[in-house]
C-alpha cells in the first residue's frame, strides 16, 4: 500500500484542513506515509503519531525527527484529553481491535472544535484489491474477501463519527494512484503475506496460488501500467 501513501495522504490532508501550526496526531501511523505529509505542513514539533507495531513506530520515529512517535494502539492513546487540533486515521479504522472505541479516543484527545477524520479503501473502487480478489474468486468462489471490513462500505465511517458524538460530520471519496513497472511489481507485494490479501493467498496450495497469478496478469496490462484507487472519508468536529 506504501506506493499509494503519497497521492491519499495529500488528499486525505486537504480534506482534513491540515495547516501549518496545527497540532496534528496520527494514528496507526505505520512507518510513515501520512506522518511524512503532515509533517511537510505543520511543525514536527507539534506533530504525534502511533501505531501498535513496534518496528513501524520505530520506522516512523527513525524517518521523522521531531515527531513524538509512540508505540501503542488507538483504543487506548497516552496523551491527555484536548492535545491536538486534529487526528486522522489513514486505512486503520478497518483494523482497529474496537473501532468505535479508537474513534472515540481520537475525539478525545482533540480539542474542542478540533477534527476527528478517517478514511479506508472502497475494495471496490481500489483496482489492485479488486483485481486480486475477482481473481480469487474466480478459484475459491466462496472467498469473502474484505468487503466485510470496518469502514471499506459508504457512510461506515461517518456513522461511527457520530455514534462517537462528532458534530458536523461530513463524508467524501478520495482518490489516489500508483505506478507500476508491470506485472511481476503489481504481484510480489501479495506474497510477502502481508495485509488481509497476502495472508489469504498464503493459505492457498501452490496450484490454487498460481491460478490466482495467472487471472491477475491476464486482467491487467503488460509493461508498465498505472492503478486508481478510491478511499471512503468522513470527518467530524469536536463538540465544545
Amino acid at each position: 500500500m506504501g506506493r499509494y501513501a503519497p497521492t491519499l495522504a495529500a488528499a486525505f490532508a486537504d480534506a482534513a484542513g491540515i495547516e501549518k501550526g496545527m497540532r496534528v496526531l496520527d494514528v496507526g501511523c505505520g512507518p510513515g506515509g501520512l506522518t511524512h505529509e503532515l509533517a511537510a505542513r505543520t511543525d514536527p514539533s507539534g506533530l504525534a503519531a502511533i501505531d501498535p507495531a513496534t518496528q513501524f513506530a520505530e520506522a516512523c520515529r527513525a524517518r521523522h525527527p521531531g515527531v513524538d512517535v509512540r508505540v501503542g494502539g488507538a483504543e487506548e492513546l497516552p496523551w491527555a484529553d484536548g492535545s491536538f487540533d486534529a487526528a486522522l486515521a489513514q486505512l486503520v479504522i478497518a483494523f482497529m481491535r474496537d473501532a468505535d472505541r479508537g474513534v472515540a479516543e481520537m475525539a478525545r484527545v482533540t480539542r474542542p472544535g478540533g477534527v476527528v477524520a478517517a478514511c479506508m479503501w472502497d475494495i471496490s473502487g481500489m483496482t489492485m484489491l479488486r483485481t486480486f480478489w475477482t481473481a480469487v474468486r474466480e478459484v475459491v468462489p466462496s472467498a469473502e474477501g474484505e468487503q466485510r471490513r470496518v469502514g471499506t462500505s459508504e457512510g461506515d465511517i461517518a456513522e461511527r463519527l457520530r455514534r462517537a458524538g462528532l458534530d458536523e460530520v461530513s463524508e467524501d471519496v478520495l482518490t489516489a494512484r500508483a505506478d507500476y513497472t508491470g506485472f511481476d511489481d503489481f504481484w510480489e507485494p501479495f506474497t510477502y503475506a502481508v495485509g488481509p490479501a497476502g495472508q489469504y493467498l498464503k493459505t492457498l496450495d501452490a496450484e490454487q496460488q498460481a491460478r490466482v497469478r495467472e487471472s491477475c496478469r491476464a486482467a491487467l496490462p503488460d509493461g508498465p501500467f498505472s492503478l486508481d484507487a478510491r478511499a471512503w472519508y468522513a470527518r467530524g468536529t469536536v463538540a465544545g
